[in-house]
């Protein structure tokens, strides 16, 4: 039996491998412009065998903006050639993917310089990131974007890319430049270039201050406590990111990390090293997203 048994996973693994082999030839063969044969369509392709241009999921490649869920592919952790780049990663279950508009003013033309009103229609957890996200309205249009800590299913946000002589005293969940923010605000989904779209502060809880204004730029403080100057025309937020007890949920059982698409780590015990324990280490140095020499000759 143990012989048998052994002979059976020679000729599967066999199996399994014959198609890798015939991809190669078939490549080979296209670029000859010779006939396959009818036997190779009983064959089973991999994924390590196609390309980039054709592994890429279909959201990343529209264009129309649409506000529907989409349907994601699990990867596994694994890049177009079938390799493990990331660790820890595998199973989870079946999400949706809802397309989240990260440029706040893309508000509607001929508004006359005032502030694009949107209406918050419903806001909704979104498996794919920490926070929680919003639908809104307005014009002609519906988006996604990123809740705040206290927004609810009827409030009016405003946008806009006005930099007015005073600060606006402006209400949670309205876009401004930080140019027209009071010192001192709260602010999430921070642009580090201007009509880029919110890089910065997006996760579940987190929000930065607008510490100082210097000659046309904004020096902001992140949540790990570092600072960033970008220009004072770039759009952030007002208010802090939604879902703020996200850090606090217990897992309960190893059962919902794979829910989450987490694999387990090693059992072993690990000797803990001169790593460990608190340090008090001094705060990293400002990052500049402005160039200095192009606003000085402004």
């Amino acid at each position: 039996m143990m012989a048998v048994s052994c002979l059976t996973r020679a000729l599967r693994s066999l199996a399994l491998s014959q198609p890798a082999l015939l991809s190669s030839q078939v490549v080979a063969q296209t670029k000859l412009g010779t006939v396959l044969p009818s036997s190779f369509g009983q064959f089973r392709g991999f994924l390590t065998t196609a390309s980039l241009e054709q592994n890429r999921t279909y959201w990343k490649q529209m264009e129309k903006y649409t506000t529907r869920p989409i349907g994601i592919k699990k990867r596994g952790g694994r890049d177009h050639t079938g390799k493990i780049r990331t660790h820890g990663i595998g199973g989870g279950h079946k999400q949706k993917y809802r397309c989240i508009d990260f440029q706040r003013l893309r508000y509607e033309e001929g508004n006359d310089g005032r502030p694009f009103e949107e209406k918050v229609v419903e806001v909704r957890y979104d498996p794919c990131r920490s926070a929680d996200i919003a639908l809104v309205a307005g014009g002609n249009r519906k988006r996604w974007i990123i809740a705040t800590e206290n927004m609810q299913v009827g409030d009016i946000i405003k946008s806009s890319g006005v930099i007015g002589r005073m600060a606006v005293s402006a209400n949670e969940g309205d876009a401004y430049p930080l140019g027209a923010l009071p010192v001192g605000t709260l602010v999430n989904n921070l642009e580090v270039q201007p009509g880029k779209g919110s890089e910065y502060i997006r996760a579940a809880g987190t929000s930065g201050v607008l510490l100082r204004k210097i000659n046309g730029t904004a020096i902001v403080q992140l949540p790990s406590k570092q600072q960033v100057q970008v220009l004072d025309t770039c759009t952030v937020t007002v208010g802090r990111v939604s879902n703020p007890d996200h850090n606090k949920q217990i897992i309960g059982k190893a059962g919902r990390n794979r829910w989450l698409g987490k694999r387990p780590s090693s059992g072993k015990w690990h000797r803990k090293g001169g790593w460990a324990g608190r340090k008090i280490k001094p705060l990293p140095p400002m990052k500049s997203y402005v160039n200095l020499p192009s606003i000085a000759a402004k």
